[in-house]
């Protein structure tokens, strides 16, 4: 049985419309043992919601915010999941002080349009560092593409997220295959998801 779900808990509604497209990339292209390493955790649901599905994998959410370390850990207690670990303390922008060695996945969801440049350097320097040959870096989110029109919702977006931080914003593909390819990523799968969004997989050359 659940333990009550503590009032640290967080929620965000974008969380049940895409938890469940994310989760059907995922099952398809993740090992069926190992570990996954999620950068940005945020409220912790999407952790639950995968760790529950996928049982044979241990699944290590993370964040910077103590907020969201404090809701991560609340849906785990609520959750009483034994392959959801306990949440670890990670800035994506400093790699070199990652708590996690080594991983089979990594995984960001909507995180690299709300954080500066830096830390999708720091993402992908991380990521090249703790996961295992032939292993993905799995990104959710909007991006913009130079071959691609951009939906007006997401030119709205970007300028909203502007308005509110001048470091934020919607990135351009082009830009994080050029990053990724200075770490040994190259990026292997561009998936179509809803709402104007993509899923991308990037594994090591």
């Amino acid at each position: 049985m659940s333990d009550p779900l503590s009032p640290a808990a967080r929620t965000s509604p974008s969380t049940a419309r895409n938890r469940d497209p994310i989760l059907e990339i995922l099952r398809t292209r993740l090992p069926e043992n190992g570990l996954v390493l999620e950068v940005a955790a945020g409220t912790g649901e999407h952790a639950v919601h995968f760790a529950a599905a996928l049982p044979t994998l241990q699944y290590q959410p993370t964040d910077a915010d103590p907020g969201a370390l404090d809701s991560i850990a609340a849906w785990r207690e609520h959750a009483g999941l034994g392959n959801l670990l306990c949440p670890l303390v990670l800035d994506a922008s400093q790699p070199d002080t990652w708590p996690v060695e080594r991983a089979d996945a990594v995984l960001a969801i909507n995180m690299i349009h709300i954080s500066p440049w830096t830390a999708t350097a720091g993402l992908m320097a991380g990521a090249a560092r703790v996961l295992h040959p032939s292993a993905g870096l799995f990104l959710y989110g909007p991006f913009i593409e130079g071959d691609t029109p951009t939906a007006p919702s997401n030119i709205e977006f970007d300028q909203s997220l502007r308005r509110r931080n001048v470091e934020w914003g919607i990135r351009h593909l082009d830009h994080l295959v050029a990053l990724a390819a200075t770490h040994g990523l190259g990026l292997s799968e561009r998936l179509t998801m809803p709402a104007n969004n993509l899923v991308l997989v990037f594994r090591k050359t």
